[in-house]
């Protein structure tokens, strides 16, 4: 973790970095009050931590604009200058390579909220740093990243720093009844063998129970062989897998082949590479959560 403060004053206005919602990435507007903060966060889910830490203190710029697949994320010249002169930046390493060859350069705050985390291996994943970057979707870790954001904002900005220490309190209080939800609600699922559209899952998977079957690895875009298809219409077929899960942002296509060959069905879940269209991650993850729990035959 990069994390080194620069000594000017955080409650000054910070450049904006990185673009809007609409990726338009002009700096924050005149009308945001000169007491806010302005923080820069990779994609949705630090977006959504940070926002939720900061609140009305901070004003938070998301490099990935909504509906945009992050893996393939190319920042522009103007994003990359804001990134490199924001005073903080909060990322995950190894998921976005044009932000972290951004922060690399970055002369204020930079924080991996990966990192310290128990990082699933993946060495058929170079272009990930052979890690699973997808920790978000664990609601055990996103508490401990939560208290991440705090501490940095609190380093940052000591007189408010108890505000942010209640904000990500309360915010872990949250995702502990989330994570008691997931737990309660997949404890009786009769299929533990989860088949998924790409392999965003693992720790999701790893903390309720299941395995993970990919058809495509961390990367989405990642295109299955017409071999690797059969393949994985004989392993849903062998092990009573009733439901093939696409997700959103990627094209259903491929699973909904695999479901149709082995005769089963298909459904959604919600990798929250991207603000869902409706609510936000905790909603998201209990519409998830009853997904798979009729997906995963969860009595």
């Amino acid at each position: 973790m990069r994390r080194t403060l620069l000594p000017i004053a955080f409650g000054t206005v910070l450049l904006a970095a990185g673009c809007s919602a609409s990726q338009s990435g002009d700096a924050a507007s005149p009308s945001t009050p000169q007491s806010t903060k302005t923080v820069v966060a990779s994609h949705y889910p630090v977006q959504f931590l940070a926002e939720q830490v900061g609140g009305d203190l901070v004003d938070v710029q998301t490099l990935t604009a909504p509906g945009a697949e992050p893996h393939d994320l190319e920042l522009s010249p103007q994003q990359v200058a804001e990134v490199q002169e924001a005073t903080a930046v909060f990322f995950i390493a190894d998921f976005q390579p044009s932000v972290d060859e951004a922060v690399a350069e970055a002369s204020g705050t930079t924080v991996d909220l990966s990192e310290g985390l128990p990082l699933r291996k993946s060495d058929e994943e170079p272009d990930h740093g052979g890690v699973d970057p997808h920790v978000w979707l664990d609601p055990v870790l996103m508490q401990q990243m939560a208290l991440t954001v705090a501490d940095t904002l609190a380093e940052a900005d000591p007189d408010n720093a108890q505000t942010y220490q209640d904000n990500a309190a309360e915010l872990g209080t949250e995702l502990a009844a989330l994570n008691t939800e997931w737990q309660e609600g997949t404890a009786t699922c009769e299929i533990r063998t989860m088949v998924v559209s790409h392999e965003a899952f693992g720790y999701l998977a790893d903390q309720y129970g299941f395995e993970q079957k990919g058809i495509s690895g961390l990367s989405p875009e990642t295109e299955p062989s017409a071999s690797a298809i059969a393949d994985l219409v004989s392993f849903v077929e062998d092990n009573g897998v009733t439901t093939v899960y696409s997700e959103t942002l990627v094209d259903p296509a491929v699973a909904e082949t695999i479901a149709a060959e082995a005769g089963v069905q298909t459904a959604t879940l919600d990798p929250l590479e991207g603000p869902p269209a409706d609510g936000d991650y905790l909603s998201a993850m209990r519409e998830n959560l009853a997904t798979v729990s009729a997906g995963q035959s969860c009595s």
